[in-house]
């Protein structure tokens, strides 16, 4: 338990997603007791060699594992839910969510061996369910996504309303509209504070209709004669629904190109979802079809390596291949951060002959998150006396808290992550911040972020790699030239020179060491390091990561 925390006390402290879009990972403190809200991932990328995926490092939360009650899940995005099978055995604590947020769960726990270990607790939306200290109450919102909700958490010391991801829309496709009779009921039993979505504070308006989309797409996809692809999120089910309507509406057949399409078909399927839109063929099989009648709908909208569509880009998918005159339709935002990756599978597409289409071309997506219309609205409901900004980098957080401001919220706080924030009894204040940190998936293993691991990782990727071999007798001197490898940065063949007067500079650093010196192993493999570096920072300008093999005959 926080220093700073006592009975009667209630807390909020984000550990991942507060400055940052992803990773989301949120603490609420009561009666020594804490509730984590979301357990999600995000991708690693040119900032992560190697690493796939990075969530937040729950090192706080597992010191007071035995005060953990319980984990519940917003909805099924892996920005909310991925870190559950790498974190969960430092948790060993029940997991809540409603019935298609825990297919998606169980799916990535069988992925990893753990499907008869955790514990997952499925809630309906509108019913109360106790967790240690806390009531919790889903109320049913709108996103890209089936079953999104946002959380009313009543404690004693008052009620939060927690988010998760959001937006309003007006004709969803499929679930319910939000429930926003509910929403005002809430208001006026009276919120003590709102944590709130911050992703599209920028966006004056309304953030868009589903409906909207579907009815352009019905006209988009009519005016193509050859093979269409399709990309867009995997989760993205009412968009999958859309398409599929959009497709049959111009006599094609729908075949997905992606595992995770797969995955999530089959939970939307189990869950009452895609009614009415016809069984999918495989890719195999739509390749089989003519050309004006097949529709692909293919992971890979990011530009991810492994995705279909990045494998169809370089013509080394399996089962579908695209050509001249044939057309991508990228139904989906560009994720900052993702412009390379996208910008390399546009261009591998091009190069075949394909026709690209995104949403600067045409109306193929509509944002899951809310504009400021729609913010405006949810404060005009819930009327919350204390406003926390969240689920975005600082400039989002700024925003969303002059909007709040604006809107007469009478306290509005700026909590980061490791901001540990008392919310009651008294004002809203900032007691404590508890250090943070994020961790890799790096392989089959969870490594710190900011571990030497990665540092050097990243050292060797921008500065590249020396291992300098020194053949010496017992009282140091040289039996033999030393040898540099400069991995990453000199080429044996056309670099030989360069390579000879470092190794000679290393030479000379030996020899004008004394006696005593030479004689102790760690002081002369210090030596030659800092000889080797500085040599071929004069030639290269480069620092790399130096290694000394001192051989002592």
């Amino acid at each position: 338990m926080s220093k700073h925390q006592q009975d009667g006390a209630l807390f909020f402290l984000p550990l991942g997603g507060a400055g940052e879009i992803g990773m989301n990972l949120y603490l609420y403190g009561y009666k020594g007791k804490w509730l984590i809200v979301d357990c999600g991932v995000a991708f690693g990328d040119a900032a992560t060699p190697g690493v796939d995926l990075v969530m937040a490092d729950p090192a706080f939360i597992v010191e007071r594992v035995s005060d953990l009650v319980g984990i519940v899940l917003t909805h099924g995005h892996e920005d909310h839910m991925g870190a559950i099978p790498y974190l969960w055995e430092r948790f060993q604590c029940p997991v809540y969510a409603t019935g298609f947020t825990a297919d998606l769960v169980r799916g990535k726990l069988e992925d990893a061996g753990l499907e008869d270990e955790v514990e997952i607790k499925v809630v309906k939306a509108g019913r109360r369910f106790k967790v240690g200290p806390f009531e919790i109450e889903y109320v049913a919102m709108t996103h890209s996504i089936p079953e999104a909700h946002l959380l009313a958490i009543r404690t004693k010391a008052g009620m939060i309303v927690h988010t998760g991801d959001w937006k309003l829309d007006p004709a969803p496709i499929l679930g319910p509209l939000a429930d926003e009779a509910r929403l005002a009921e809430l208001g006026e039993e009276g919120v003590l504070a709102l944590v709130c979505d911050s992703t599209n504070v920028f966006l004056d308006g309304h953030s868009g209709s589903e409906a909207e989309v579907r009815e352009s797409l019905v006209h988009l996809i009519g005016h193509y004669p050859r093979r269409i692809a399709v990309a867009c999120f995997a989760t993205n089910v009412a968009r999958l629904d859309s398409i599929s309507h959009a497709a049959k509406a111009n006599g094609r057949h729908v075949a997905l190109a992606g595992r995770s399409l797969w995955r999530i078909e089959k939970a939307a399927r189990k869950n009452g979802y895609l009614k009415g839109v016809a069984e999918f063929l495989t890719d195999r099989d739509g390749m089989s079809l003519p050309d004006d009648k097949a529709l692909f709908i293919c992971t890979g909208s990011q530009g991810e390596a492994r995705a279909a569509l990045s494998r169809i880009a370089h013509g080394d998918h399996p089962n579908v291949e695209l050509g001249s005159g044939d057309v991508v339709i990228f139904s989906s935002k560009i994720i900052p951060g993702n412009e390379k990756e996208i910008h390399r599978v546009q261009n591998g597409l091009a190069r075949r002959g394909v026709e690209i289409v995104t949403d600067e071309d045409h109306f193929v997506h509509v944002s899951g998150h809310p504009g400021r219309d729609e913010l405006k609205r949810l404060y005009a409901l819930l009327k919350p006396r204390i406003a926390i900004p969240m689920h975005g980098e600082d400039r989002h957080l700024l925003e969303h808290a002059e909007l709040a401001r604006s809107l007469d919220v009478p306290e509005v706080l700026i909590a980061r992550n490791g901001s540990e924030v008392r919310l009651a009894p008294g004002a809203a204040e900032i007691v404590d911040h508890v250090p943070t940190g994020k961790l890799a998936m790096d392989g089959g293993r969870l490594i710190r972020l900011d571990s030497p691991v990665m540092r050097n990782r990243t050292r060797m990727i921008w500065n590249g790699h020396a291992v300098v071999t020194v053949v010496v007798d017992k009282k140091g001197r040289l039996l033999a030239d030393p040898k540099i490898s400069a991995q990453g940065l000199l080429d044996p063949e056309t670099d030989a020179h360069l390579l000879e007067e470092a190794e000679q500079a290393v030479a000379e650093s030996i020899e004008d060491m004394s006696g005593s010196q030479r004689k102790d192993d760690a002081v002369l493999s210090e030596a030659i390091r800092i000889a080797a570096r500085r040599a071929l920072y004069d030639r290269l300008e480069k620092k790399p990561l130096t290694e000394v093999h001192l051989i002592r005959v």
